[in-house]
């Protein structure tokens, strides 16, 4: 594979080849308009009886809440993430109501991946760049974000223009390549699981 161009075994949109997790980044702002576009495009994903149990928990660059949520990112994250537009932590609601009734939900993660990923297409869509990371210190951000015990700390999901790679820290410039897939034969089967 190209580190400049993405092909695909059968036809895709090209959204779905040109969208890519960067890391490095311009430290440009993002107006609250673009950030609740994303959210919006987010809030249409579909979910498991229409439960939506994403939650979604933001600092802009420029607000008073932006370092101590760079701050809740792994070490490794927080030397390039510190020019983000925006750091987006991700929830999910593990259980749900249904007549009545609360159940454990067994699709929180999924349908909130759902969701990110919708933000994450319509950021491309808009010359934004996201990169999704686990990387955080979930038990700092638990507290410092107020999240309730049944909400789990999915993800954050770390947002900006995309920049010159010689702005990187050293060690992070030649891992800033586009990446490839797995081929469909190694995660597709028909009928029944199989082991590649």
């Amino acid at each position: 594979m190209s580190n400049t161009v993405r092909t695909s075994a059968h036809p895709v949109s090209p959204l779905f080849l040109e969208r890519w997790s960067a890391r490095s980044l311009t430290g440009e702002t993002i107006s609250e308009a673009d950030l609740l576009t994303l959210f919006e495009a987010a809030r249409w994903a579909p979910s498991g009886f229409n439960q939506q149990p994403w939650r979604f928990v933001y600092a802009r660059r420029e607000s008073d809440h932006f370092l101590p949520f760079l701050n809740l990112l792994a070490e490794t994250n927080r030397a390039w993430a510190e020019k983000a537009a925006a750091i987006v932590f991700v929830l999910s609601e593990k259980r749900f109501e249904r007549n009545g009734e609360w159940h454990d939900s067994t699709s929180h993660a999924f349908d909130t991946g759902a969701a990110a990923f919708s933000l994450s297409l319509q950021a491309s869509i808009l010359g934004w760049n996201t990169r999704t990371v686990g990387g955080i210190n979930r038990a700092d951000a638990k507290v410092a974000l107020g999240v309730p015990d049944d909400y789990s700390i999915n993800v954050a999901i770390v947002i900006g223009r995309r920049g010159a790679v010689d702005e990187l820290p050293e060690k992070y410039r030649a891992r800033e390549l586009l990446t490839d897939r797995l081929p469909l034969d190694k995660i597709v089967a028909e009928g029944r699981f199989a082991t590649a």
